[in-house]
């Protein structure tokens, strides 16, 4: 995944975060297409509390010598986080949550991959597993995160089963807060029922960013949209 959406409404927040992490969350404007590299909200702890702060997808470990990496650290495998070079020192103490209301994801079954957006079937917001991480080395510093994704049969086919690891709302603070996890146990959490539908391929564009992207669009029609626009891969 190198997609998500954060645009969440006040109501949507579980009673488990506090007021005044509901109120960040749903003053904050609305994204419909956050790219990998781009900032986003994250949930992490700070001086015992529950605080939203804005982050870079992309996790850079504090000892690299420059404020990126040579390769894509926007997800991490659960199985492989925990002794990780790059994710264990996160994983021992630098948990945090991504909130969305859902992600875009491409089905590569057929003639020509399409885009899907998932959310989960109640509508209700979803909450990420993820790691994080703060790079010093120069001014200003950057602190950044990665997703964790594992193998989850609740993403409905054709789609791959893979994507983030989901967390229930009762497991938010433990995830965050309490001792390093045991990833076995992790992977065996039940996930949320998800659903899925077809979307336009302008979610590709960095510069697109608005509620029509969720709109249900025909799996094999042509987007000629985005001819002056900087495209991304598929991913």
């Amino acid at each position: 995944m190198r997609r998500f959406v954060q645009a969440i409404a006040d109501e949507s927040v579980p009673d488990v975060l506090s007021r005044d992490v509901a109120t960040a969350l749903a003053d904050a404007p609305p994204r419909y297409n956050i790219a990998s590299d781009g900032d986003a909200l994250v949930l992490r702890m700070q001086d015992g509390e529950v605080v939203v702060d804005t982050l870079r997808w992309g996790l850079v470990p504090r000892w690299s010598k420059l404020p990126e990496t040579a390769y894509s650290t926007i997800t991490a495998r659960l199985k492989r986080a925990p002794t990780s070079r790059i994710y264990a020192r996160p994983w021992a103490s630098h948990r945090c949550v991504v909130p969305m209301n859902g992600y875009y994801k491409w089905d590569r079954s057929g003639d020509r991959p399409v885009p899907h957006f998932i959310q989960a079937r109640s509508g209700g917001l979803l909450f990420a597993a993820g790691l994080w991480d703060l790079w010093e080395r120069e001014l200003p510093p950057l602190a950044s995160f990665a997703m964790l994704t594992m193998e989850n049969p609740a993403i409905p086919a054709p789609l791959s089963p893979d994507g983030p690891l989901f967390l229930a709302a009762d497991a938010l603070l433990d995830w965050m807060a309490g001792p390093a996890p045991d990833a076995r146990r992790l992977a065996r959490l039940p996930q949320p029922a998800l659903e899925t539908w077809p979307v336009s391929r302008r979610i590709r564009s960095r510069v697109v960013d608005d509620y029509t992207l969720l709109e249900p669009a025909e799996a094999g029609a042509e987007d000629t949209s985005l001819d002056d626009e900087v495209l991304d891969e598929d991913d």
